[in-house]
C-alpha cells in the first residue's frame, strides 16, 4: 500500500569516516589457519579497516556527520534530531546519539540510537522519514556506526575475517512538493525465531559481567554463516520487490543498488534473482569488509562521490543483519 504524505524526506548531504588502520588478509594468515585466497574466494574481501585506541562508534559518527552536513550546506544548529544506529555502542548508557551530539554541538537536535546491527541504517532511515514526511521535524541527521573490532574473536577465522570499522551518515531535509521524490518509501521486518544465528550472548540484562563470561568468549560474536547466507538472499530479495511495487515500479526503473555489504555471494546472488547487472550495484566489501550498520551509508556515500549515483536516479538499498532483521529502501535521487 502506497501512503502520501504531505512532504517529502530529501537526502541532501552524505559522508563517511574510515578508520586509518589496515588489517589485510596477509596480516590475518599470520595467526590464523586461513590465506589471502581462501578469504577472497568465500568472501570477496581482501581487507578491513580496524579502529585505533581512542576511536569508537560516536568519535567515527561524528566525522561522518560533519562531512555529511559540509556537503549539504546544513548548519548543525539546524539539525533537530540525530538517530545514531549502532549495535556497538561506546558505552552501555548514555546514548551513542548523545556522544556525537557533544561532539558536534548540535545543542537544538533531541538524539537517541537504534540497535538493529546490520540492518540499523535503514531501520534509522525509515525513523527519519516518518518524522520528515509527517512534517514534526525539518532536517534529521542519520548515522550508521561501527566499531566491530571490539566484538571479534581473534581467533575465530570464520567471523573475524568478515568483520570492519567505519561509519556514515545522510543529512535528511524535509520538502514540499507535489511530485513523490527522495525517500520513495522503507520497508523493515524482523523475526526474533532467528535470533540466535548473529548474536554476541554476553550482556547485562539477562546475566551480569562475569569473569568467567569473558573468559568464555561470549561477548564476542557468534554466527552461523550457510544458514545466515541463505535467509540473507531470499529476505533481501523479497525486501526489494515490496519496495518497488509498493511504488508501482519495476526492476528495470532502477539505477544503482547499494545492498548491504555482507559477503560478495550474497550482493551476487541477490543481484542475480532481482536480474539487476552487477556493474549497477555498489560493492566496496573488497576493501571494508562488513562495517554492519555503517555498510550501507559508506557505500551509499562512496557511490555519491564517485558519480554511480547522480540526481533523478532511483536508488534501492537492501540488507539483512541480526535479530533477524531486513529491509529495503527505495530513493528518488
Amino acid at each position: 500500500m502506497t501512503y502520501r504524505f504531505p512532504y517529502n524526506a530529501r537526502i541532501l548531504g552524505t559522508g563517511s569516516c574510515l578508520p586509518e588502520k589496515v588489517l589485510t588478509n596477509q596480516d590475518l594468515e599470520k595467526t590464523l589457519d586461513t590465506s589471502d585466497q581462501w578469504i577472497r574466494e568465500r568472501t570477496g574481501i581482501r581487507e578491513r579497516r580496524i579502529a585505533a585506541k581512542g576511536e569508537s562508534s560516536s568519535t567515527l559518527g561524528a566525522r561522518a556527520a560533519r562531512q555529511a552536513l559540509s556537503r549539504a550546506g546544513v548548519a548543525v544548529e539546524e539539525v533537530e534530531l540525530i538517530i545514531v544506529c549502532t549495535s556497538t555502542p561506546d558505552v552501555i548508557y548514555p546514548s551513542t546519539a548523545c556522544f556525537v551530539q557533544r561532539e558536534l554541538g548540535a545543542a537544538n537536535a533531541a538524539a537517541f540510537d537504534i540497535s538493529a546491527v546490520c540492518s540499523g541504517f535503514v531501520f534509522g532511515l525509515s525513523i527519519a522519514e516518518q518524522y520528515l514526511k509527517t512534517g514534526r521535524y525539518k532536517t534529521v541527521l542519520v548515522i550508521g556506526a561501527e566499531v566491530n573490532s571490539r566484538l571479534m574473536d581473534w581467533t575465530d577465522r570464520t567471523t573475524c575475517i568478515l568483520f570492519g570499522d567505519g561509519a556514515g551518515a545522510v543529512v535528511l531535509r524535509r520538502e514540499e512538493s507535489e511530485e513523490p521524490a527522495g525517500i520513495l518509501s522503507t520497508h523493515i521486518f524482523s523475526d526474533g525465531n532467528r535470533a540466535d544465528m548473529l548474536i554476541v550472548p554476553g550482556g547485562i540484562g539477562k546475566e551480569p559481567v562475569s569473569t568467567q563470561a569473558v573468559e568464555d568468549k561470549l561477548y564476542t560474536l557468534k554466527m552461523d554463516g550457510q544458514a545466515t547466507f541463505k535467509v540473507a538472499v531470499k529476505r533481501m530479495v523479497e525486501a526489494s520487490k515490496e519496495a518497488l511495487a509498493c511504488n508501482g515500479l519495476t526492476l528495470e526503473d532502477l539505477k544503482v543498488i547499494v545492498p548491504h555489504q555482507a559477503n560478495m555471494r550474497i550482493i551476487e546472488a541477490v543481484a542475480d534473482k532481482l536480474k539487476v547487472d552487477i556493474s549497477r550495484t555498489m560493492v566496496n566489501l573488497d576493501r571494508y569488509g562488513n562495517t554492519g550498520g555503517a555498510s550501507i551509508p559508506i557505500a551509499l556515500n562512496e557511490a555519491v562521490e564517485n558519480g554511480m549515483i547522480n540526481p533523478g536516479d532511483l536508488v534501492l538499498l537492501t540488507v539483512l543483519g541480526a535479530g533477524l532483521t531486513w529491509g529495503a529502501g527505495l530513493i528518488r535521487w
